[in-house]
């Protein structure tokens, strides 16, 4: 367990997200994670739920234009969990154009067979100071 492991595989996660790599991406879920999103009405109970989802929002013109990741922390919780938090900023665009959002995200990942993939993620706006 260490924490550049865990930072691989976050770090590969949001470079998916960040390229719009949407089978990548997806495959840094398992497919019993849960997301809590501000910007859904419902928690996702699986990355199935978030993938249905997504597809809708590029079926209105959703894309990831980039994502920057700052303000990084790793947390372990025993040996195979790890708890990941940054602030991220993203530029998307959708049928309007497009627009630069700010949030703060906590990332739960949890090793499965030797391989650290993510079984939460929890994202919130984020307010400027």
């Amino acid at each position: 367990m260490s924490e550049q492991d865990v930072l691989a595989a976050v770090d590969r996660i949001i470079d998916d997200f960040g390229r719009h790599r949407r089978d990548a991406y997806f495959a840094g879920f398992a497919d019993d994670a849960t997301f809590v999103l501000h910007t859904h009405p419902v928690r996702l109970e699986s990355r199935a739920e978030y993938e249905a989802a997504w597809d809708d929002w590029e079926r209105d013109g959703f894309r990831v234009l980039g994502c920057r990741s700052t303000g990084r922390r790793v947390q372990f919780a025993g040996d195979d969990v790890a708890i990941f938090t940054h602030d991220v900023e993203t530029e998307l665009a959708d049928g309007d154009g497009s627009t630069t959002v700010r949030e703060r995200e906590t990332i739960v990942m949890q090793r499965r067979d030797g391989a650290w993939i993510c079984v939460h993620e929890h994202l919130s706006p984020r307010e400027e100071a």
